[in-house]
């Protein structure tokens, strides 16, 4: 029913940027708070990024200033954009919708 389907990951340089997308079908994402995850190997799931149903943000301080979370509700859809990127953020990232449903996840590498 409720489907969210992630794609911008990839390989980038340190330095570089990408821009993650989350589709979201079976849901009004417009009454819903949307967050991102990341997870990488031998370390927990962490929050970074979290954007409420009336634009309230709050960033993990790991990437404050260089992340931003942002949705388009009209298209059903929320990004996170990821500036100065290092080796520490190579990770899986995840998108959340009202912390129950889950994106698919994709791949963030940095690396030279």
């Amino acid at each position: 029913q409720v489907q969210l389907v992630e794609s911008g990951g990839g390989l980038v340089q340190p330095g570089g940027s990408l821009r993650l997308s989350c589709v979201c079908s079976g849901i009004t994402l417009r009454d819903w708070g949307v967050e991102w995850y990341r997870q990488a190997p031998g370390k927990k799931r962490e929050s970074v990024a979290r954007l409420g149903n009336l634009g309230t943000t709050k960033y993990s301080d790991s990437v404050k200033g260089r992340f931003t979370i942002s949705r388009d509700n009209t298209k059903s859809t929320f990004y996170l954009q990821m500036n100065a990127l290092t080796p520490e953020d190579t990770a899986v990232y995840y998108c959340n919708v009202g912390m129950s449903y889950w994106g698919q996840g994709t791949q963030v590498t940095v690396s030279s």
